[in-house]
């Protein structure tokens, strides 16, 4: 039995946020409707999440000190990672000392904080389809690499980044050195290491929210979202919309592959597992032990929406997966370098139909940081695009 205190008493349910950008605001929102007691944690102040927090506290979270230190000071019930960027062996250590549970578990946080971790769990451990990889130290390794076998086109991430940072694809050799030095830009941290995947010749990409929450037997249970289907450009999401159509056979073996990662990460919580597809065939790509930023699209879409149901999971209490309605996001770049930037266009944005808006509040814009997404409901996922898009298109974010 799931029992919840009272925000700012001795009683309170705390729960504290690692990485408290546009996703982390929406959990926090989505607790504290439950009556939790929020704290939310970033590299810089006034983060969006920190906004709406009871608490905002600023650290550098690869810090093991720090990290200890904050969390020693607040003792939170739940520590949630959102972000990758995190001296996880601090978190592991302070689990095991049962000083804190780490949402959905500390391994899980270490496992998924670059993609070596989970893709040596995925492809070596649990034996599940994914693209041909090397993991290489240098340019010198990233061309060999090539040369031996993965062959052009071939995609090149850093082992950890966000949001496409960092990644590109190699058409070439005369490619090759662009790709390293831009992996090297856009790593969370700096340490030279970069995954090189062979190119799948797929349909479509799409993410499959997976939800481990307690059954009514107090069991943990696996439930999944409706498919989401999404439109990439350098590895960042710009669309996105549910449901994305699959064949029955292929949503199937989505959702196994699903339930073969996360079961093994285990814990609770939601997840977003990115697979390639073509035609009945699914490969694993990537995971993520929390909400995904593709799953924006769930703010119109569901009954709860994912960042709800990663509230509900991670208390322990019951969680409905259900669809309401087709919809679409797309997405708002700052589209200037500045801090403090205003919105034009925001009345004509929202009179497009079945459209709403999220503008994330962030301090600093860039050209291309995502500053806000436009979601749209309608009887059908074209629609419901073409509406998104059309949203967003509109709103004009401008210096001062």
């Amino acid at each position: 039995m799931t029992t919840l205190g009272t925000p700012l008493s001795p009683h309170a349910t705390k729960v504290m946020l690692l990485g408290s950008g546009e996703l982390g605001k929406e959990v926090l929102i989505a607790l504290q409707r439950l009556g939790v007691e929020t704290i939310a944690v970033d590299r810089y102040d006034n983060a969006p999440g920190q906004q709406v927090a009871h608490h905002a506290r600023t650290i550098t979270m690869s810090d093991p000190a720090q990290l200890k230190a904050l969390i020693e000071a607040e003792r939170p019930h739940l520590v949630v990672p959102e972000i990758e960027a995190i001296a996880t062996p601090m978190l592991e250590e302070l689990e095991a000392a049962g000083t804190v549970r780490v949402i959905p578990t500390a391994r899980a946080a270490r496992l998924t904080m670059d993609r070596e971790g989970i893709r040596v769990l995925a492809a070596e451990t649990l034996g599940l389809p994914t693209s041909p990889y090397k993991f290489c130290n240098s340019l010198e390794e990233l061309q060999a690499a090539i040369d031996a076998g993965i062959g052009y086109p071939c995609i090149v991430k850093p082992v950890m980044s966000s949001s496409g940072k960092g990644q590109s694809k190699i058409d070439g050799p005369d490619d090759v050195k662009k790709a390293w030095d831009y992996a090297m830009a856009g790593g969370r941290v700096s340490h030279g290491r970069v995954i090189v995947e062979g190119f799948i010749d797929f349909d479509y990409e799409i993410t499959q929210l997976t939800v481990r929450s307690v059954g009514t037997d107090g069991q943990i249970t696996t439930s999944f979202c409706d498919p989401i289907g999404h439109v990439q450009v350098s590895g960042d999401y710009v669309e996105s919309w549910q449901p994305h159509p699959m064949h029955p056979a292929a949503l199937e073996k989505s959702r196994q592959i699903a339930k073969a990662v996360t079961d093994n990460l285990g814990g609770q919580g939601l997840f977003g597992v990115e697979l390639f597809v073509k035609g009945q065939e699914v490969w694993f790509s990537e995971v993520s032990p929390r909400p995904h930023d593709t799953g924006l699209v769930t703010l119109c879409t569901q009954h709860q929406s994912e960042f709800e149901l990663h509230a509900r999971a991670i208390l322990g209490l019951p969680v409905d997966t259900s669809l309401r309605n087709p919809g679409a996001s797309a997405v708002i770049y700052g589209g200037v370098e500045a801090q403090g930037i205003v919105f034009d266009g925001v009345e004509e944005a929202l009179r497009v139909p079945g459209t709403d808006l999220r503008l994330f509040g962030k301090p600093e814009s860039f050209v291309k940081r995502r500053m806000g997404v436009a979601l749209a409901r309608a009887e059908n996922v074209d629609t419901a695009r073409a509406n998104a898009k059309l949203a967003a298109s509109k709103v004009r974010p401008r210096v001062a």
